[in-house]
């Protein structure tokens, strides 16, 4: 058998927002709503808007709920086939794309570099006398210097 006694405190007491120089246990010299409007200072949006579950029908709630869920996992399910068509799109850009586009620049500067050389041969003929029109019949030689 357990036996139960209230043991008072002296100091305790006195440090209680409840304690009263009266030996009566009904009397306070603090009311009620000021203790509890210090206690809820530290109290955030998120935890008042949790308490307010109650207030909300079950069934609402789990519709509610239900939809999060698909509208998180359909969101889940697009950024993934995104991330997917995006990997598949630079890699094959990497693979692909940029040794054609090297390839192209260097056809481009052999492309250049002929047209420089064909202009410095008709630009050495000219200053030699030569026809300034390349014969078609004759086949292209190459530079040629004066006197030969």
């Amino acid at each position: 058998m357990v036996k139960v006694e209230i043991v008072e405190e002296k100091d305790e007491q006195q440090n209680s927002p409840y304690a009263s120089t009266s030996s009566s246990r009904t009397g306070s010299t603090d009311s009620l709503s000021s203790v509890e409007s210090d206690a809820s200072v530290d109290e955030s949006l998120f935890d008042r808007v949790a308490a307010l579950v109650d207030i909300v029908p079950p069934s609402t709630r789990h519709s509610i709920s239900s939809k999060v869920s698909k509208t998180a996992s359909a969101v889940k399910k697009t950024g993934k086939v995104v991330g997917n068509l995006v990997w598949i799109v630079t890699t094959s850009a990497l693979l692909v794309v940029l040794p054609l586009a090297l390839v192209l620049e260097d056809d481009a500067k052999l492309a250049a570099h002929e047209r420089e050389m064909l202009e410095q041969q008709q630009g050495a003929q000219m200053l030699a006398g030569g026809p300034s029109i390349p014969d078609p019949q004759q086949p292209p030689r190459g530079v040629v210097p004066p006197g030969f």
